[in-house]
């Protein structure tokens, strides 16, 4: 019996060291959707921008030649 108890003790240690993990593993990646939900929010209204720009007949810099051709 007390052979048992402790294996049931180890074994929820481990359970709650692997419980710990994968919930800092969820927190990092938590994290980083944000991070790439901002730059995806950042980069469609870029292209927006230059959609509109482009319809507009605005000319982006970098087209554009250099004074010096």
């Amino acid at each position: 019996m007390s052979s048992e108890i402790e294996d049931l003790q180890s074994r929820l240690a481990f359970q709650e060291d692997t419980l710990n993990e994968l919930n800092s593993i969820v927190a990092r990646q938590d994290r980083q959707l944000t991070e790439l939900t901002d730059a995806y929010a950042r980069l469609a209204q870029k292209l927006d921008d230059m959609a509109y720009e482009r319809e507009q007949g605005v000319a982006a810099p970098a087209n554009e030649r250099p004074p010096h051709y």
